[in-house]
């Protein structure tokens, strides 16, 4: 870093004697006027006089008709500089030798008069770091709150810039400070791309853009801060400086205790921010709101973790946050990265843990975005066969840029650091993976072993996820991947993607493609409902119902179930049923747990009226849901062996004629609960079950229960295997079927 914290905090600046000038006034007046200035430091600032007598100061003020010299900290007035008709300002010190600090009192064309320090006193420390955390590079880049020491009594705060622009001819501070002014604040270039400026005097909340002329000084439009950490909404779309060291965490205790959830239950309430509740008016809650109101109903519907998709700032609201802008910033249409902060306080302290959705497959190609950044391709593959998304229209990062690589895994690492974020759910991983995703014969270039992976991406991916396990071992990191590409969820060691959860994209096509059939033809289809017990252990698997699957005339999943209304929700609460009992964490979208009927639109709340009559079959569902988060928490055999074979065993996959399913749901220590489904609207009377063991059972859940809205058809009073053989099992039992319905039973 540049210079060294002292023990009060303070960054004490060490900045060497600058050098004479080497260009001629003229030049120098041209290249500043033009905005193409690369090393102002070079020229403006206190300098050697060219004749060896004394010090010159040279201030770059076209806004100005007037400067002043002040001398701080003694507050002496040096004099007034000399103005030339292009807008430098100079003033001869024939008598000092030694660099001083000192304040410009200027006076503007329309007469105002203010005081200000000159940036280009700072000196050229700025240009370099010594040491710099690749991994972690917003701690580098960006806008950076720190205070200059000028003596031990007196100190400058201010905002030192960074930004990476490799290819720039210049580059620009421009914002609310000086008028969107690009003649005012050059910053110095560097051999390692990255372009400086410390700006005294601004604090948290100065709007700021980057204005920027490419290699053949044409002037490109003002682009937001790649590295900002806060935004501003259109029409601005400016960064603004924010001081993330300000909010005070509570959550020491969550943090402390946070850790592996594979054999510990994980039950995910997926969310839409903007959408899941409106106030009067259809007005979009905040951050504040949301803690206040989505985190006590997640808590009380039993579920583990909320998970938000993107709330990285992104400019377009019907993008949903997929096509995001700012990789650092918490979108600002909620409230502020402190409200924000808050909210995942709160659910901490309520033990819900947060995952957020995370974007770094793509961007799109907003000018004030990372698109031709430097009027070069900075983040995107230059190549439009690997650098521009066909589907979306969007630009594709060239994953091979070791700049590219640390400044996404520099964004993962900010949001678990920065945010107390329990783990990404890393989007779109399959449209990384492969060269030909999404493209046809001839749009696609093989890679140099002439297959069609993206093997740069798939070393991002490897590398990011070794780095988020080392820096953070109890976070997670979860795949959204659609193919069956190996491994995803493997550790590197095992040649795998090191991902800790894999989202089960199979199980929800095959199981969902099964439900919607009517009950008739379900024999007929009877493998799309158990084949994924055949590879259900070799991933660590995520079962997802997620917003994908309740939008583009989809359907919702209640509107997706065959039959009259009675079947549709009795269909709907036997399959979020088996779900809950499939071996897989869990993940529900928002609106699913109370059967909508409407499929979700981002311009309105969820339809909560339909919850409001809690004797409706939608209050029913809600309810199935509740306490199938109960009893998945509370049952160890629901839950500890998710991940492994040992926790599941069929005891009947091949009754299709009746289209039923029973199977065990096993505990470490071996104790089991049996479930059975029935997938048609007839009740089966004495159906006979084989059981794992002697004894008498307990019915843990009816799904076809009145309080569910069932039409509440008893499975029986009382469960106590007999010594008959059947299903492979030494020991059974006969029970009642209920229609369109999930039995669980305990043994005692």
């Amino acid at each position: 870093m540049f210079g060294s914290p002292n023990v009060s905090g303070v960054t004490r600046i060490i900045y060497p004697m600058n050098i004479a000038v080497q260009s001629t006034i003229p030049a120098v007046e041209q290249e500043l006027g033009q905005v193409l200035c690369a090393c102002p430091f070079s020229y403006l600032g206190l300098h050697k006089a060219t004749d060896n007598k004394g010090l010159v100061l040279r201030v770059w003020r076209p806004d100005a008709d007037d400067i002043t010299v002040i001398e701080q900290p003694s507050g002496k007035k040096l004099g007034n500089m000399q103005r030339f008709e292009s807008g430098l300002f100079e003033l001869h010190l024939p008598r000092r030798r030694k660099l001083f600090n000192y304040e410009l009192s200027v006076t503007s064309e329309g007469g105002h008069t203010f005081r200000v320090y000159d940036p280009y006193q700072f000196g050229q420390y700025i240009l370099r770091e010594e040491h710099v955390d690749y991994d972690a590079l917003h701690r580098h880049q960006g806008a950076h709150l720190i205070t200059h020491a000028l003596n031990a009594k007196r100190q400058v705060k201010g905002v030192l810039f960074r930004v990476y622009a490799p290819n720039a001819r210049s580059v620009s501070l421009v914002g609310n400070f000086n008028n969107w002014d690009g003649r005012l604040h050059p910053m110095a270039s560097a051999d390692d791309g990255v372009w400086r400026l410390f700006v005294p005097g601004l604090t948290a909340g100065d709007l700021y853009k980057y204005e920027i002329h490419d290699k053949d000084g044409n002037k490109l439009p003002l682009k937001a801060d790649p590295f900002g950490t806060y935004s501003e909404q259109w029409p601005g779309l400016s960064s603004i400086v924010h001081d993330d060291s300000r909010y005070q965490w509570k959550d020491s205790q969550w943090m402390k205790q946070r850790g592996e959830l594979y054999d510990k239950p994980m039950s995910v309430y997926e969310v839409h921010a903007g959408s899941w509740r409106r106030k009067d008016g259809n007005i979009i809650m905040n951050y504040r709101e949301l803690a206040k109101e989505l985190v006590p109903y997640v808590k009380k519907m039993g579920f583990t973790h909320i998970e938000l998709m993107p709330v990285s700032e992104h400019p377009l609201y019907e993008s949903w946050g997929y096509q995001p802008v700012g990789m650092f910033a918490v979108t600002s249409r909620y409230g502020s990265p402190d409200d924000f902060k808050f909210f995942v306080d709160q659910c901490h302290k309520a033990g819900i843990g947060i995952i957020l959705d995370w974007v770094p497959a793509h961007f799109p190609n907003d000018d004030h975005g990372l698109v031709k950044f430097d009027g070069s391709e900075v983040y995107e593959h230059p190549d439009p066969r690997r650098g521009w998304h066909p589907d979306w229209k969007t630009c594709i990062y060239d994953f091979g840029k070791p700049f590219v690589q640390d400044f996404l895994i520099s964004s993962a690492l900010y949001w678990l650091e920065e945010y107390h974020i329990d783990g990404l759910r890393v989007d779109a991983v399959a449209s990384m993976l492969y060269l030909d995703y999404s493209r046809n014969d001839g749009e696609w270039e093989p890679n140099r072993n002439g297959g069609n992976e993206n093997l740069e991406a798939i070393h991002f991916l490897k590398r990011f996820n070794q780095t988020v396990y080392e820096r953070f071992p109890t976070a997670m990191t979860i795949a959204e991947e659609s193919t069956s590409y190996p491994g995803v969820s493997r550790p590197l060691y095992d040649d795998g993607l090191g991902f800790g959860y894999k989202w089960n994209m199979g199980w929800m096509h095959d199981s969902l493609e099964y439900m919607k059939k009517e009950p008739v033809h379900r024999p007929y289809h009877h493998g799309q409902i158990t084949f994924s017990t055949v590879y259900a252990f070799s991933e660590n698997f995520v079962l997802s119902l997620s917003h994908d699957e309740v939008v583009y005339g989809k359907g919702t999943l209640l509107t997706r179930m065959p039959g009259d209304d009675w079947q549709k929700f009795a269909n709907l609460r036997t399959y979020l049923s088996f779900m809950w009992t499939h071996p897989g964490k869990k993940l529900l979208f928002m609106g699913c747990e109370f059967g909508s009927w409407n499929e979700w639109n981002h311009h309105q709340s969820l339809d909560w009226h339909l919850v409001d009559d809690k004797d409706s079959p939608h209050s029913g569902v809600q309810k199935l849901v509740q306490t199938l988060n109960k009893l998945y928490k509370s049952e160890p055999s629901l839950h500890e062996r998710d991940l492994c074979y040992k926790g599941f065993q069929w005891l009947v996959h091949d009754d299709y004629q009746q289209s039923v399913l029973a199977y065990v749901r096993f505990c470490n220590d071996g104790r089991p609960i049996v479930v059975i489904n029935n997938l048609t609207p007839v009740v089966r009377h004495d159906y006979c079950v084989g059981v794992p063991a002697a004894g008498e059972y307990k019915l843990l859940l009816n799904s076809d229960d009145k309080s569910f809205g069932g039409s509440d058809v008893s499975a029986g009073r009382k469960f106590v295997s007999e010594a008959v053989e059947h299903h492979g099992q030494e020991q059974s039992l006969k029970l009642t079927l209920p229609p369109l319905a999930t039995v669980m039973l305990k043994l005692k």
